[in-house]
Parts: structure tokens; C-alpha cells; sequence
């Protein structure tokens, strides 16, 4: 597990267990059809916005680790309802993180010394790009966009020098097509990244095909969690 899902787990769970956050689950999973979408691409919407916050993204504010989680957490869930499918986890976890972006952050006691400013959270991120494919593509989506644009944004402030672009598929298809699939969607970001400012030379790709799935399958199961590209950086 890394640091951001060993954090999501265990503020999850404390936090979770409070009315606020319960209830927050509760309404998700109480909606249906069009009012559910809208939901949760409210909350989709909030945390991208949040993730560009300048004031968010330069601070060590707790703010912007839940704003990612519900940037990704939503966006997973959105994609399970193009398939009309009501994936109880990721609603659950989109209700969650979005309930405790929006909860400020308890005032900090002063330092009995003066002491230099942390590095901002997104900096300590192994994997600070994690983009979602459609079935069978590799055509990067809006989002896609948007998170390339985040790591651009960010490589000077955490000095990025060097990125790994990892394509993944699910285990829908033969081994053979899987890695010239995950190859093309490798590539795909890499295009994007060098057309936003990142040196060519500083990034290199891997294809895993099916070899390294987010979430477990049987071979021949559709996964849109697996159907991905991470983007890893130095530290």
C-alpha cells in the first residue's frame, strides 16, 4: 500500500465512523439515474478544482490529499455509471474524501522555533499521475488532460527530473494484445506530457499488459480500474 492509500485507510476508518461522514455514503447510495450522476460529478468537479487551488496545492494542507482521493474515487465511480453499474465502494469513498475535503483544518499550534516550510504533500507522491482508459483504447479522455497537466505544473516545485509511464490493462483479451495495448496507452500520456513542456529525454515507458492489475480479476473480466497509465516520478 502507498503512503496516500495507507493514509486514506486510516483516516478513513476513524473518520468514517462519524454521522457526518456516514450520512454523506448514505445519500450517494440513496440516489438514483441522472440525480446520482449529477452528485457525484459535483463532487468530481470539487475536488479537481481544489487540486488547482494554489493556495491548497502549496500548503501542507490535509485538504488536498482528500481532494485527490475524491478526484480519483468519483472519477471511478463516474465510470462505472456510464455502464449504469452502482459501484458501492467507489461511491462510498467518493462520499467520504469529498465530506473531509470540506472540513477545515484544525488551527496549528505554534512552533516553539521558527521552522522551514514543509514540502507540499504532492511532492512525497511516488505515482502523482493516475489516468483511467475506456475498454479497448487508448485515447487519452479529458482527464487525462488535466492530470498531465497537474504533474507539468508541479515538476518545478517538487523537482521532478525524471518520470516512468506505465501503461496497465485489464485481463479482457490475449497477453500478446494487452501489452501492444498498454504499450500504445504508455505512449499516448508520454505524447501528452512532451506536447505540455516535459523533455522527451527524461521520461521513459513500460508496458505490463494485464501483468499488474489494480484490482484483482478472473482472465477475461472488464475492469475500468485496470485500464490505466501511471505516471511515477523520482524522489
Amino acid at each position: 500500500m502507498n503512503k496516500k492509500a495507507a493514509i486514506f485507510a486510516l483516516a478513513g476508518a476513524a473518520a468514517g465512523l462519524t454521522p457526518t461522514a456516514a450520512f454523506a455514503q448514505d445519500d450517494l447510495m440513496a440516489l438514483d439515474g441522472d440525480e446520482l450522476r449529477s452528485a457525484v460529478q459535483m463532487r468530481y468537479d470539487a475536488g479537481l478544482a481544489m487540486t488547482n487551488d494554489p493556495a491548497i496545492v502549496a500548503a501542507n494542507d490535509p485538504r488536498y490529499l482528500w481532494a485527490s482521493e475524491a478526484k480519483a474515487q468519483c472519477g471511478i465511480a463516474l465510470g462505472y455509471l456510464k455502464s449504469n453499474t452502482k459501484d458501492p465502494v467507489s461511491l462510498g469513498r467518493c462520499a467520504l474524501a469529498y465530506d473531509m475535503m470540506n472540513r477545515a483544518p484544525q488551527p496549528r499550534v505554534a512552533a516553539p522555533e521558527p521552522q522551514p516550510a514543509p514540502r507540499p504533500e504532492v511532492c512525497t507522491a511516488q505515482a502523482p499521475g493516475l489516468i483511467f482508459f475506456e475498454f479497448d483504447s487508448a485515447t487519452p479522455q479529458q482527464d487525462a488532460v488535466e492530470t498531465v497537466e497537474y504533474v507539468v505544473e508541479n515538476a518545478p516545485v517538487c523537482n521532478w527530473t525524471s518520470f516512468k509511464v506505465v501503461g496497465h490493462t485489464d485481463r479482457a483479451g490475449s497477453n500478446a494484445y494487452n501489452i501492444g495495448l498498454s504499450e500504445r496507452r504508455a505512449d499516448a500520456i508520454e505524447s501528452l506530457m512532451v506536447a505540455r513542456g516535459i523533455s522527451g529525454a527524461s521520461i521513459t515507458t513500460e508496458a505490463e499488459g494485464e501483468e499488474s492489475p489494480r484490482v484483482p480479476t478472473a482472465d477475461g473480466v472488464r475492469e475500468l480500474q485496470n485500464r490505466r497509465v501511471e505516471i511515477l516520478v523520482n524522489q
